[in-house]
């Protein structure tokens, strides 16, 4: 396809097709939403179950399993595709932050808090991973919020407020380890969601094989080893609730941005304190079913959130799943691409407008 300095301009390019738009549902990319939605469903399940595993494993030896469950989750797909020598390098800086500080350091926070924390309260506390997320989209990364967004974060930092500040002191500690691993994949969000040189697989497995071991190596030097028990329980939840779920987001996220995909992302609290109350048997607290509600009217405010203008996208070559009738990907093949596929492509300079979120193609300024 052309990818000369002059930009082509599309669909949207004067006020009376801008205002055609105005009243139209915007379309939504089922797909990612489906991964997100599967990814919040795994992970959610795994939080009460890494809330038993706390009990009897130390953090690093469990942050060590779960992400090593992870990495064992996807090595198959990995050894079929694995990463290129050129995309570790273009990506090798934004990966480094994802597997320090979404693979290493959150795991083990999130691992300390579940031992001092009951499992439903530490879920309805991960909720907060959305509200990290939206702000350092937004400030960091220049996601477009705007103010549903706003209004639904907002009412998820209450939800936060009403579980952590309502306990007992002794519990404090533990509310506010897992507010910290929120924080530290939030960083992990908006970096892993824009890092389309590589595949979600290959971040999942990095994180896996660096984060993971070292973490393991870590918890197995302080402490006495778990059971086997404990160890194939640990690698089980981190191959569903850290490998899969990873890999989904990740992929769901590159369609919907960070900020909405951690939206989507947001029921995996939900299903974490339902599986609490009725698998384990915890009692429903007024303060949990208080934060609860809250979370859930912020994640209902956020939907629909998507945005229209006319904007300009640069010339730029990446990696991601697409389809050909999303007026952006017009390129060529030997033989066209039908449905959704992958390859490396490139794009070249467009202005046009279009109901839009903030996909890879959508990381723009906003006035």
């Amino acid at each position: 396809m052309p990818v000369d300095d002059e930009p082509r301009v599309l669909i949207g390019s004067d006020q009376a097709e801008l205002d055609a738009w105005i009243g139209h549902p915007v379309p939504v990319n089922r797909t990612a939403v489906v991964r997100c939605v599967v990814a919040a469903v795994l992970f959610g399940a795994s939080a009460p179950a890494a809330s038993e595993l706390a009990g009897e494993v130390d953090a690093f030896t469990l942050g060590g399993l779960l992400y090593v469950g992870a990495a064992l989750a996807v090595l198959p797909v990995t050894l079929r595709r694995p990463p290129t020598l050129q995309s570790l390098r273009r990506g090798g800086g934004r990966l480094g932050v994802a597997v320090v500080v979404g693979g290493a350091i959150a795991p083990v926070l999130l691992a300390a808090g579940l031992a001092r924390t009951p499992a439903a309260t530490a879920s309805l506390l991960l909720n907060l991973e959305l509200v990290a997320t939206v702000l350092l989209a937004a400030v960091v990364f220049h996601e477009h919020i705007g103010s549903r967004v706003a209004l639904g974060t907002t009412l998820v930092v209450a939800g936060g407020a009403v579980l952590a500040w309502s306990a007992p002191p002794e519990l404090r500690l533990g509310a506010l380890l897992v507010i910290a691993a929120c924080a530290c994949w939030a960083v992990d969000n908006c970096v892993t969601a824009e890092l389309d040189e590589l595949a979600p697989h290959h971040i999942t497995m990095a994180k896996g094989l660096v984060a993971g071991v070292a973490n393991l190596a870590i918890g197995l030097i302080v402490t006495a080893a778990p059971s086997i028990g404990s160890v194939v329980a640990g690698l089980i939840v981190g191959a569903l609730g850290y490998g899969l779920s990873i890999t989904l987001w990740v992929a769901g996220a590159r369609d919907l941005g960070a900020a909405r995909a951690q939206l989507i992302f947001a029921i995996a609290p939900f299903v974490g304190a339902v599986v609490a109350w009725s698998v384990l048997g915890e009692a429903v607290t007024l303060a949990q079913g208080a934060a609860l509600v809250l979370a859930a009217a912020g994640v209902v405010a956020v939907m629909g959130s998507a945005h229209l203008h006319e904007h300009h996208h640069d010339a730029t070559e990446h990696d991601h799943e697409h389809v050909h009738d999303d007026g952006h990907h017009d390129h060529l093949h030997v033989e066209r691409g039908v449905g959704r596929h992958r390859h490396r492509h490139r794009h070249g300079v467009l202005v046009h407008a279009h109901p839009h979120v903030p996909d890879l193609h959508h990381r723009h300024e906003h006035a």
